[in-house]
């Protein structure tokens, strides 16, 4: 049997390694097991849980090598690797080495997507990505698809899993993909029908190896679109994406921003969401899309998020009612800029998810003053330009966390007026945050912001954003009960 080609859907009897015994990965295993295909799950790692996995893969008949994932199975013919494996990993050397391919879980969904009925052609992707508020966007794109009366769902990083979506026994109409820069790594014959790329910002180049490197990944993105090209007006980098992608004839390069918009792009005008590329004459006219205050939270870079999510719902033909519509009924998930509550005239926001420098930027810009709670694990980031770009912002920063003394230093360059206070340390979990939020309120003035926007990932004190939003909003509510 010789290697799969790019155009080859057939997968009985086809000898299949599958990189990972995470969710994604059993998934594929699954899948492929199902298509008649003899997989073998390998996974460096061991322990109970994993252990656990493994067993119920093998009660199905899959083939599990745990502690190895380095070493090639002999006369394997494809490797469906997990999004986390980055591509210098042993394993992909020796699939170099062989002439074995290497795809991803999008990958193997877009290969596997079957025809609508009455079309012959599957359901469309509209695909977003970049360093921040893929998903958020995403969810507002799927949002405004459902206002339209499209049966769609927001998959692929988020929400429903991309494999699971292609194969869903009722077909979806049209489907919103966040996809991260590691699966777009591994999706070399991906062709989404539109795509946008929200932002570009130093993020994972311990995985990527390089800036330039991560950006060419984004960038695939673009390949083969069909009507749109989206990118974000205040940021070049994702213009000159755009530029650098083969795209099918007549598809079009669409801007959005904050400002009023040229012909061909998306903005706000008088607090007015419009758009003035998929509407007759662009040159003298613009469609309304919605106001500002239809957006939930109408913070500047979410409004940008909406705008983008807009513009891939226009290029798919959604009227602009729905969406209105769509951005209306849309709720953020939670730790994404979340009103905790407002104690003693000092609003608290638990923007947890905030963990690299470029989204807690964005947080930073919604707000003043503020009193700043940051810190945690910096992943190799550098502070200078956040807090440069916030200085005037802050009334006071408090901080946590392993790798605080970067932004400490930060601060003592570009804010040494600012007061700093240091949370103290050895401390986790609930004790240290009900602390935190304590030294926040204190510091506090009314009509302040105590934000949680950290700009640092949190396994050093908590299991995960999500728990470290959590304990941040049982203690604004405790503060609030005394």
């Amino acid at each position: 049997m010789t290697n799969p080609q790019l155009t080859d859907p057939h997968f009985s009897d086809l000898p299949v390694v599958v990189a990972g015994l995470g969710v994604s990965g059993i998934s594929a295993a699954r899948v492929l097991h199902g298509l008649g295909a003899r997989v073998t799950v390998v996974d460096g790692g061991s322990g109970p849980g994993l252990a656990a996995r493994a067993a119920e893969l093998e009660a199905q008949g899959i083939t599990v090598r745990l502690g190895d994932g380095a070493s090639l199975p002999e006369g394997t013919e494809l490797i469906v690797t997990s999004p986390g494996w980055a591509p210098d990993s042993p394993l992909f050397a020796a699939a170099a080495a062989a002439a074995v391919p290497v795809w991803g879980d999008v990958e193997l969904a877009w290969r596997l997507r079957k025809p609508l009925p009455g079309t012959g052609e599957p359901a469309p992707w509209l695909a977003v990505t970049g360093t921040n508020g893929k998903t958020t966007t995403v969810q507002m794109l799927a949002s405004i698809l459902a206002a339209a009366g499209k049966r769609t769902a927001a998959v692929g990083n988020v929400g429903v899993s991309v494999l699971d979506a292609v194969l869903a026994e009722e077909p979806y109409d049209v489907l919103a993909v966040e996809l991260s820069s590691y699966q777009l790594h591994w999706a070399p014959s991906l062709r989404p029908y539109s795509a946008a790329v929200l932002n570009l910002a130093p993020d994972h180049l311990d995985w990527h190896g390089s800036m330039e490197a991560y950006a060419a990944d984004k960038g695939r993105i673009y390949e083969g679109n069909v009507v749109a090209c989206v990118y974000n007006l205040a940021d070049p980098a994702t213009e000159a994406l755009v530029r650098e992608a083969d795209v099918e004839e007549g598809c079009r390069a669409i801007g959005f921003g904050l400002g009023a918009p040229s012909p061909s792009n998306f903005g706000v005008v008088d607090g007015l969401l419009v758009d003035r590329a998929f509407i007759e004459d662009r040159t003298k006219n613009a469609a309304e899309l919605g106001s500002v205050e239809d957006v939930n939270p109408p913070a500047p870079h979410n409004i940008a998020n909406a705008l983008a999510a807009a513009a891939l719902a226009r290029a798919y033909g959604v009227e602009p009612k729905a969406v209105r519509e769509g951005l209306r009924a849309f709720r953020p998930d939670a730790h994404r800029i979340a009103e905790v509550g407002v104690v003693r005239e000092v609003t608290y926001i638990d923007d947890s998810k905030a963990t690299n420098t470029h989204a807690a930027a964005a947080s930073l810009a919604a707000y003043r003053p503020i009193v700043w709670i940051a810190g945690g694990l910096a992943k190799g980031a550098t502070f200078d330009d956040l807090v440069q770009g916030a200085a005037e912002r802050l009334r006071a920063v408090v901080l946590i966390g392993q790798d605080r003394a970067l932004i400490r230093e930060a601060l003592e360059r570009h804010a040494p007026d600012v007061p700093v206070i240091e949370a103290a340390e050895g401390q986790t979990g609930a004790v240290a945050m009900a602390e935190v939020v304590r030294t926040a309120a204190s510091l506090a003035r009314s009509g302040d912001t105590v934000l949680l926007a950290p700009a640092c990932a949190s396994m050093d004190m908590f299991t995960n954003y999500g728990e470290r939003g959590d304990l941040f909003a049982a203690a604004v509510r405790e503060l609030a009960s005394e």
